[in-house]
């Protein structure tokens, strides 16, 4: 079935090699979410309010031009992090979160609201 149903904080490469400390007190705070095919998550300059790890699914990072014509200048899949300005101190998107693997579709997000820092 697809689905968030299955997913797993684990199945993200960097929250599986956290610490299991680290694990216990951040994995409560993540919530499976959707991901279809062609989802915008974010447009360049919209507030962030949390970070996505791609469990199964691919995200790219467009950047858009002022024509609306956008370019790729990066993909995020299982072994990254969506949004990681929050852990900076950054609270802006740099450019289109787009997802763009049609397959078990779905990623964990996590509140920046009392911010998770690693």
């Amino acid at each position: 079935m697809l689905g968030s149903e299955g997913c797993s904080p684990r199945d993200n490469g960097i929250l599986a090699s956290l610490g299991l400390a680290e694990q216990k007190r951040i994995f409560p705070h993540l919530h499976p979410v959707e991901m279809p095919l062609g989802k915008v998550l974010k447009e360049s300059g919209d507030a962030l309010r949390y970070v996505y790890s791609p469990a199964d699914c691919i995200v790219s990072l467009l950047y858009v031009l002022e024509s609306g014509a956008s370019a790729e200048i990066s993909v995020v899949g299982n072994e990254g992090l969506i949004g990681i300005a929050l852990f900076m101190g950054g609270d802006h998107a740099e450019s289109r979160y787009r997802t763009e693997r049609r397959e078990r579709l779905s990623a964990l997000r996590s509140g920046a609201q009392g911010r998770i820092s690693l």
